[in-house]
């Protein structure tokens, strides 16, 4: 007799992401085939016993299921901390001043240049495992710590070993936008020239980046400047995502839409013309609560325009040595709640469903339907909402990744 499943999870508690209230499904049974979601419904409706139907039936005992947690925004891959400067921070000095007296990112580059690809390995795997503690089973990882054509592709290197070798699937983004390195700063021209005609080729050549992105900001890398840098991703048939309007308003969110971009990211100085470019385009509003709350910035993202234009909100942590020093995914949930005032449901649907949207992977994961991956991340929770609820602490029993349990 052939089983029609592989495995079939009964007596469960469905948060499937797929519309309001959580798309909740009580009493329900999901079945899995080939690592993919296979049949979702009420136990009731299953079309036989559960035995006769999978080659694994597993009990749930009532416990909530969501789609496995993603996280669209990271910078995983470095060497070093900078524990120095939060520490510099904490006497008052701004994030500003401290990347124009040559620390902040440069910093990061110098610890990372002089790491090793095994070194960078073991680091960025001992972070990513507090992550997956959690039912991450999506997270990007960005470059952006080399500035330099060789530390870049080290670090995606390392990023894509590790989507191979860990039970996690890892989208790769390619910043080597991200600042200006010491040995240019007398030249800006010459270092984009090197991103646009020597970098993003190198990357695209060795297919070791999903996305692009940049650090648009006045600490960074001028519109004028993202644009052509883009202009240039576009022409190697790379999508585009953007670090916006952080620190002020520089119409980063508009740029972003102009080109397209999947998401604009941190976006706490963006004006109303801005989110409409963004919701035209279809670009999602990637929210970064660890850094807002890290550099103690006041100024929160337009969180009535976002819901009054209908973009979508994802969640993310922003994990990087400066300043987001994050290495929890839940914890997120909780400050996207109290910092900017999200419902729990959106905060849940900010690292499921949006975060996949974020990321153009919305076909494969971000909520529980048929047909898409068997992410699932299992809760001992009498409600979704205690996953942004609680601070600390972690319910989570076990990990499905492609109908595996890790």
């Amino acid at each position: 007799m052939t089983l029609a499943w592989d495995r079939l999870f009964i007596d469960a508690k469905l948060a499937t992401m797929e519309n309001s209230t959580y798309g909740a499904r009580k009493n329900a049974a999901l079945a899995v085939k080939n690592g993919r979601i296979a049949w979702i419904g009420a136990r009731e409706a299953l079309p036989g016993s559960p035995e006769s139907l999978a080659a694994e039936v597993v009990s749930l005992k009532g416990q909530w299921v969501t789609p496995g947690l993603i996280d669209c925004h990271t910078h995983l891959v470095f060497g070093g901390n900078r524990a120095g400067e939060f520490e510099q921070r904490l006497q008052g000095v701004s994030y500003e001043e401290i990347a124009r007296q040559g620390g902040g990112i440069n910093s990061s580059v110098t610890q990372t240049r002089a790491a090793s690809e095994e070194t960078l390995y073991n680091l960025t795997v001992k972070r990513l495992g507090c992550f997956l503690k959690e039912g991450v089973t999506t997270v990007e990882m960005k470059s952006g710590y080399g500035l330099d054509l060789e530390t870049e592709l080290r670090m995606l290197r390392v990023a894509r070993k590790i989507g191979q070798n860990l039970p996690v699937d890892v989208k790769t983004t390619f910043l080597g936008a991200h600042a200006l390195p010491p040995e240019y700063r007398s030249d800006r021209d010459g270092y984009v020239k090197l991103v646009i005609e020597t970098m993003l080729p190198a990357v695209k050549e060795q297919g070791l980046a999903d996305a692009v992105d940049a650090f648009c900001e006045n600490i960074g890398f001028s519109a004028e400047e993202t644009d052509r840098i883009f202009a240039k991703a576009t022409a190697l048939g790379l999508p585009v995502k953007l670090h916006a309007d952080q620190l002020t308003d520089g119409g980063g969110a508009a740029l972003a839409a102009r080109h397209g971009a999947l998401s604009a990211d941190h976006l706490e100085y963006t004006c109303e013309s801005g989110v409409r470019a963004m919701k035209d385009s279809g670009s999602v509003a990637v929210l970064l609560p660890g850094a807002f709350y890290i550099l103690r910035e006041k100024q929160v993202p337009p969180m009535e325009l976002f819901h009054k234009h209908g973009v979508p909100i994802a969640i993310a942590s922003d994990s990087n040595p400066g300043s987001a020093p994050v290495l929890s995914l839940q914890a997120m949930l909780n400050m996207a709640c109290t910092l900017f005032r999200m419902t729990p449901e959106q905060a849940l649907a900010g690292v499921t469903r949006n975060a996949a949207l974020a990321l153009g992977i919305e076909a494969e994961v971000g909520t529980l339907t048929v047909g898409k991956k068997a992410d699932l991340a299992v809760w001992d929770i009498e409600t979704p909402a205690e996953l942004s609820y609680w601070l600390g602490g972690n319910p989570l029993t076990a990990t499905v990744k492609d109908g595996v349990t890790i």
